[in-house]
Parts: structure tokens; C-alpha cells; sequence
């Protein structure tokens, strides 16, 4: 500022037509900005009618995936990180999650979000949720097309130097998808060194696929059914790699009847690159429900025990359990929770001292009783009881 208070370049000369195109740009733009302003404030109750209609499992999903790729990778307790330079939902829906992990870590606290999603609709959708949570578009980057056969140019690279990798993965891909297997997918990057999901069940494909981009320090949190736990054939032999290569880090059992769509039981699968305890933490939160006239709720205790036991890898009798590499080979690297974790109620020990007693008294009652009820049969001339 110079001595009068108006700025230098105020005054310089030449400046003066420059000054009045930037206003004549900024008064073009400003009814542009109010239109849409206008557009989104429009559609707003539409597209959250929308959300709401299809996000009646969501909630939970949501909560409880967001916030396990939000916590440290190594050591969960210290709880969350400072920021997510990346987050990815390759089957990102109307892409609530990611915009949940995003609400968790703040608008600052993450970098880019990427999505995917074949059914176009769904994709629009997914695009105008974003802008309507404001997001903007230069923060976000959401793909149509298909996963499986990974469609999507920037996740096609093969040189691993300048492979695309995610601080943190979430998914809740489509159950049991049929899918089309191929020898140029058996050979793909993603799945060769696991093998191929079977065709009646693309379960593992969606999980390797999103696995092979997630970063040496990142977490990903899936939720699939419950029989990728332990089904044989192909998925057996996937599952025994991701064990012994120690990608597995939790496995956490839901009631069944969660969804609308469908009444399987379903479990969440947390994989990380590189983690510290050399176990698998087992949840059992399936007995831990409310149940509802159509589907069974978690409700918000029930979730934030979920989240505590895998935050502090806590073991609690018939929920939660470590296991060590050694116990889960010789269960043939079968991951079904009941048998890590019993469920069975033990017997109550019989105090046949009390039992006795008891019976005693209880004789004595009757004797009595009977005693009184004869008296008055006598009184009426009737036989006595024998």
C-alpha cells in the first residue's frame, strides 16, 4: 500500500483495462455461480430421497468400515491418522462410504477420493453426491466401469513404480457375483500370484483386486459373505496364501438378516500389507443384535464394541479371540469363527447337597398339604386321599 492506502497497482499505468475485465469476468460468472447454487439446492432433496431409500443397511456398513481404515495401521489404539492421502471404494455405489471415511478425517485431513461403479446410474448419482457434500471436483475422481475386468486406465498401469496405491481401501462389493473368467485374467496382475475366484463367486476377485492397490502402510476393510471364511477349491487356496503371506489381520462375524436384499450371514475382512501382531483377531459379533420385524439392527453399542475390541485387539470370552498362525494351519487355514471361538453355554454345576435339601422341604409341603386336605374330606364323610 502506498502512502493514500490504495494499492500500487491501482495506479499503475496500463493496469486500468485489465481491472475491467476482471470485473466484467467476475460480474459473468456470479449469475453462473447462483445457477448453480440454484441447480444443486434443486436437487438436493431428490438425490438424498434417493440415498435414503437405498442406504437402509448402509448406516452400519458405513461406520464401522470407515472408521477401521481411519485408524493407525500398525497400532489402531492410537487412534486416528492425521491424514488419508487417498481413499478408494471400487464398488463406490452412490459413494457414501467414501464420503463417510472423508467426514471422519475432515475435509483437510484427506487428499483425493476415488470410486468405481458400473451401473451408470449409480455412477451419476455418486457424482452429484459428492458435489452435493462439498466436495469439490478437483478432489474426487469417480470411474464408470467395471471392476472385474478392471476397465479403468489409470489402475492399468504395469510398470509397479508408477502403480496407483490407496492409503486406505473400503468395499461392499455385490455378493456371490457371477462372473466371466478367462485365461487373460488368470494371467492378470492382480490375481496371478492367488490364483482366479471361482465363476459362481467373484468374492475374492473383488478383494484381490482392491488389495493389489492398497499401499505397504495402508488398511483395507471389506465386507463379503460369510463363505469365503471357509469354502473350498479356488477360494481355499487363495485364502491359505493371504494367511501365509500375513495379509489377514481381523476377521469380524455379523448377524445374519442384516440386509434387505438378502437374510446371509456376512463378515468383515481387515487386510493390510504389512502388519505388526502375527495373529488374526477373531470377532464374533454375530449373537449381538437387535432383532427387527423385517431385518435385525446392530445398534450403536453394538457397533462401538466391534470397533473397540479390533481398535485394542481385546479377547473376550465368546466374542473375541487372537490366534496364532500355527492353530489356524492346523484348522487347514479354515477361518470359520465357531472354531476359534465357542459359543457353547457351559453347564451349571449341580450342587446335589442344595438339590436334596430342597426336595426335603419340598416333601414335607406336600405331606402337610395333604394332611389338611384330608382333614376336611373326613369332616364331609369322604375317603381320605391315600
Amino acid at each position: 500500500m502506498n502512502a493514500q492506502g490504495s494499492s500500487p497497482q491501482a495506479t499503475a499505468p496500463g493496469c486500468a483495462p485489465y481491472l475491467e475485465l476482471l470485473d466484467t469476468l467476475s460480474a459473468a460468472i456470479a449469475p453462473l455461480q447462483a445457477l448453480h447454487q440454484l441447480a444443486i439446492d434443486a436437487l438436493e432433496p431428490t438425490v438424498q430421497d434417493i440415498l435414503r431409500s437405498g442406504s437402509r443397511d448402509a448406516e452400519w456398513i458405513e461406520r464401522i468400515l470407515s472408521t477401521i481404515v481411519t485408524l493407525d495401521n500398525q497400532e489402531p489404539r492410537t487412534g486416528v491418522k492425521q491424514r488419508l492421502e487417498s481413499v478408494m471404494d471400487f464398488a463406490c455405489g452412490s459413494g457414501s462410504l467414501l464420503l463417510n471415511v472423508r467426514k471422519r478425517m475432515g475435509s483437510h485431513g484427506i487428499g483425493k477420493i476415488y470410486g468405481q461403479e458400473k451401473n451408470i446410474t449409480t455412477y451419476n448419482l455418486a457424482r452429484m453426491n459428492m458435489l452435493l457434500h462439498g466436495v469439490k471436483d478437483t478432489e474426487f475422481e469417480i470411474f464408470h466401469g467395471d471392476t472385474l475386468t478392471n476397465d479403468w486406465d489409470i489402475l492399468r498401469e504395469l510398470n509397479p513404480a508408477k502403480k496407483p496405491t490407496f492409503d486406505a481401501i473400503v468395499a461392499n462389493p455385490p455378493f456371490s457375483y457371477r462372473w466371466d473368467t478367462s485365461d487373460a485374467l488368470a494371467d492378470d496382475v492382480r490375481f496371478k500370484n492367488h490364483g482366479l475366484a471361482p465363476k459362481s463367486a467373484a468374492d475374492f476377485a473383488f478383494l484381490l483386486h482392491g488389495f493389489h492397490f492398497l499401499k505397504d502402510e495402508g488398511v483395507m476393510a471389506i465386507i463379503l459373505p460369510h463363505g469365503v471364511l471357509f469354502r473350498g477349491g479356488a477360494e481355499e487356496r487363495i485364502r491359505t496364501k493371504l494367511l501365509k503371506d500375513g495379509h489377514i489381520d481381523t476377521v469380524i462375524g455379523l448377524p445374519s438378516n442384516l440386509f434387505y436384499s438378502t437374510g446371509i450371514p456376512v463378515c468383515i475382512l481387515v487386510l493390510k500389507n504389512c502388519k505388526k501382531p502375527d495373529d488374526v483377531l477373531f470377532i464374533n459379533a454375530a449373537e449381538h443384535f437387535v432383532k427387527g420385524k423385517r431385518q435385525n439392527q446392530l445398534t450403536d453399542a453394538n457397533i462401538a464394541k466391534i470397533i473397540k475390541t479390533y481398535q485394542y485387539r481385546e479377547e473376550e470370552a465368546r466374542y473375541s479371540r487372537r490366534v496364532g498362525m500355527a492353530e489356524i494351519e492346523k484348522n487347514d487355514f479354515n477361518l470359520n469363527i465357531s472354531r476359534y471361538i465357542s459359543t457353547a453355554i457351559s453347564d451349571q454345576e449341580v450342587k446335589l447337597g442344595e438339590v436334596h435339601r430342597r426336595l426335603i422341604a419340598i416333601e414335607a409341603e406336600i405331606t402337610k398339604a395333604k394332611d389338611k386336605h384330608n382333614a376336611f374330606l373326613q369332616e364331609l364323610g369322604l375317603a381320605p386321599l391315600p
